[in-house]
Parts: C-alpha cells; structure tokens; sequence
C-alpha cells in the first residue's frame, strides 16, 4: 500500500507518495492526481532501480491510500507542492538517511543522462512556443538548489564565474552536507528572525521532487521534438 497526501489549491492538486521522496505529481483535482502519480510509478522505479531501496508500484488505484490533505497555497497553483505534512515532522534516523541519499543519488544520476542524452538536440516547444532549453533547466535547477537550501539553514556555495558545471557539484555537495547536517540536529529549527526552517525530510522529497521533474520534462520534450 502507497500512503498519499494530498495537497489540493483551487486549480491544481498534487498527490504526493509520502514514504518515497520524488514521487508526486499533479492533476486538475484528486482523482486525475492519483491516477498521475500510479502513472509515473515506472518512471519512478526506473529512476531508483539502481539502489537497494527499488521497488515495483502498484498499477491499481485501489494500492493508493490517502492518509492525510493539505490545503494548497499559490505555490501550488503554479506548480509545485509547497505544503508540509505530519510526517515531515518526525525525526529521521541514520538508516533513513542512507535510504534518503541513495534516492537523492539516484536522481541526480537521472537527470544527467537526461541532459547528456538530450545534448545537440532542440527540446519540443510548448503549444506557445514557451519552453527552457537544457541550459536554462540547468540554471533553473542549480538557482533553486541555492533556494532549497536558505529554507533548511544551510549556505549555498561559490563556484567559479560562469561554470555551470562547478555550480551544479557545490550545490550537490552542499544538498548532502546540508541534509546530513539536518537530520542530525546540527541545524535549528527556526532561522534568525524566529521563522521556521524546513525539516529535513521535507528538503529531501522537495529537492528530490524538482530533480525528477524536470527530468522527465527534458525526456518527454525530447522524446517529442
């Protein structure tokens, strides 16, 4: 059985695969965002296959089970889960943080073979003409690596001028020393003017959220061009 949560705006709701950070997709109400996120099981455990931790989802609505709903906010509505849930609360031990980081891994991996699979290629354009290339995605990726990691409490590091690809690795880095950091207490849980930094699993599935989405955004629009 696969516990969901929902997190439901007014035009968009995510369903959200609570035990497995990354896999949550979206739909115009819960329905059509459950049957998203059973759709891209495979694509999931695709990406995870190479851990310890793979798994094959369940392809029946009837293995999904929502335990907990959140009202969304407009984060949500543009297209991103934004909304923490009761067990992003609960403090994770050292065998979580093995499991966290081998998915963490994982997906990164993923999304490099995206980009290297899709390298001289021009990505399909939306149905505007709209759309990042690879590069954009890259800077995207790497500008809200610097963002996820303000909300742990934890610094972004300076790479060199103009190398994306020293920028990508020292947000890496600073993701797992960041996320290591967390879970182990090192960091407190509210920032310098009283606010509430995020929990560490809350980070890692939204970290890990962003990474596979647009993953799949490049091999879709790559698939399609």
């Amino acid at each position: 059985m696969i516990d969901v949560g929902i997190e439901a705006g007014k035009r968009r709701v995510f369903s959200i695969a609570l035990a497995w950070p990354g896999w949550a997709r979206s739909g115009k109400d819960e329905a059509s965002a459950i049957q998203a996120l059973l759709n891209y099981g495979p694509r999931y455990s695709a990406v995870i296959q190479s851990t310890e931790f793979a798994f094959d989802p369940p392809d029946k609505e009837d293995r999904y089970r929502v335990v907990e709903r959140q009202d969304g906010n407009s984060t949500t509505e543009f297209g991103a889960p934004a909304m923490p849930f009761r067990i992003d609360a609960n403090p994770l031990e050292e065998d979580d943080l093995h499991r966290f980081k081998s998915i963490l891994t994982a997906s990164w991996e993923a999304f490099d073979r995206a980009l290297l699979a899709s390298r001289g290629m021009e990505l399909r354009k939306g149905p505007r003409g709209g759309g990042r290339d690879q590069q954009e995605i890259l800077s995207h990726v790497i500008m809200a690596d610097e963002s996820y990691l303000s909300k742990l409490g934890w610094k972004f590091p300076k790479a060199e001028a103009g190398d994306p690809a020293d920028a990508l690795y020292r947000a890496r880095e600073a993701i797992m020393e960041g996320f290591e950091a967390s879970v182990r207490g090192e960091i407190s849980e509210k920032g310098p003017r009283g606010g509430l930094r995020w929990t560490p699993l809350y980070f890692v599935r939204r970290v890990i959220w962003h990474i596979l989405d647009h993953t799949w955004e490049i091999e879709d629009r790559m698939e399609h061009s």
